[in-house]
């Protein structure tokens, strides 16, 4: 950013301000924001064994402490270095928000929560390529202003727990239950003794609630014709018939593999130096009986996979070059799967690998599987997660509609 001459002064002359800017070389918006924002804190990430961690700094270049200390609590926890990750962006956005405001962190309340909100609100996505569709910025959509919320609400119980903030939560609003008003002579016989507390809420914003898009028969075909790699292959078959989380895949060890019993055991680990693994806490066992998965991974431990190595894991780093052997990560993955999307004619921003596993519950759903299990198979703690693919498909509502309505499907 170049700019002519001294910058005017905003509540003086507005049109001197924007004569001004006429005046300034801005080649993106990133630049057009830092100019009204100042200088953007960073989030930096150190390696540090098969652990990344990761680091708000200041425009100064400096560790915001309060943040720090509170990654490093949730590492010690055992949460997944992604999670940490979306802490750290999350929270950075909020300091962000302290600094414009001239606040200290400590005196955050209920009041701030209300102007974060709007904050968060007006503030520009500067994503690579956010901006690329749309004539205007765009502005963080709805559920990334609810995940800095919830980032916010979680460091405040951190600092509650550790002495550092004076309850309660800033974050979260209780609504007590009001008694009805009766007379000294006429109090309710079980008065003192239910067991209802006071419900709380986490300050969030509305947003919509978007079904997941499986991939039609069609798609798929054309995508897998695309993967001619029998490492590619497998673990898109793995995610489609088995409903695997890409991480769960690409954590996968040998001994996981049952080829006789035609199954695979998902186990909770932590140990893939790319930082891959499941979301889920508790292990489950997923049944494959589909035919070509389990054929399809035997193939490429067999004959693609290097055996120069002692590594667990099934998937590896192929070719010659300095990365041969190692662990296959998320990126490599996200990277070979878009281009072969890119080929196949069915790139669009919700194709993704994970999107195997949204084709696969919907199919089972649909074909009969009960809610219960499907919840089982895919390894989901909530039922609410599962709920989503029982909502009927959008086939199922043409085909429901031509019924009532007396016409061929």
């Amino acid at each position: 950013m170049v700019a002519q001459r001294p910058v005017p002064k905003v509540g003086c002359d507005l049109l001197a301000l924007v004569d001004y800017l006429d005046t300034c070389d801005f080649t993106s918006k990133a630049e057009v924001f830092t100019f009204f924002r100042g200088p953007i804190m960073q989030v930096t990430r150190t390696p540090e064994g098969t652990v990344p961690r990761y680091f708000v700094r200041d425009d100064a270049g400096n560790s915001v402490e309060p943040i720090h200390d509170f990654l490093r609590y949730l590492d010690a926890r055992g949460s997944s270095p992604n999670t940490i990750r979306s802490y750290a962006y999350d929270l950075r956005r909020v300091w962000e928000f302290f600094e414009a405001r001239g606040l200290e962190w400590q005196g955050f309340n209920i009041s701030n929560a209300v102007d974060l909100i709007a904050y968060l609100h007006d503030r520009i996505d500067m994503r690579p390529g956010r901006g690329a569709t749309s004539a205007g910025p765009d502005r963080l959509s709805p559920a990334t202003v609810n995940r800095a919320l919830a980032a916010m609400s979680s460091f405040c119980d951190w600092a509650i727990i550790a002495g550092t903030l004076t309850p309660p939560n800033p974050m979260r609003v209780s609504k007590s239950i009001n008694k009805p008003a009766v007379t000294d002579r006429h109090r309710p016989f079980f008065e003192g003794i239910s067991r209802r507390s006071a419900s709380v809420r986490v300050i969030r914003v509305r947003s919509v609630h978007r079904l997941p898009r499986p991939l039609s028969d069609d798609q798929i075909e054309r995508l897998l014709a695309e993967l001619t790699n029998l490492r590619d292959r497998a673990l898109v078959l793995l995610m489609l018939h088995g409903g695997l989380r890409p991480g769960e895949a690409l954590s996968l060890h040998l001994e996981d593999i049952a080829y006789g019993r035609r199954r695979v055991t998902v186990r909770c680990r932590a140990d893939h130096p790319k930082g891959a693994r499941g979301k889920s806490r508790v292990e489950r066992v997923v049944d494959l009986h589909d035919g070509q998965a389990l054929d399809t991974i035997s193939a490429y431990v067999m004959r693609d996979r290097p055996r120069e190595t002692e590594t667990p894991f099934i998937f590896l780093v192929g070719g010659n070059g300095t990365r041969r052997s190692e662990p296959l990560s998320y990126a490599a993955l996200a990277k070979a799967f878009a281009r072969a999307a890119e080929r196949a004619g069915v790139k669009s921003p919700g194709v993704t690998p994970h999107a195997m596993r949204h084709t696969h519950a919907t199919r089972m759903w649909e074909a009969g599987m009960r809610e219960l299990t499907l919840q089982r198979r895919l390894g989901h703690a909530s039922p609410e997660s599962t709920r989503i693919y029982t909502r009927v498909s959008d086939a199922t509502v043409l085909a429901e509609y031509s019924r009532a309505m007396g016409l061929k499907p």
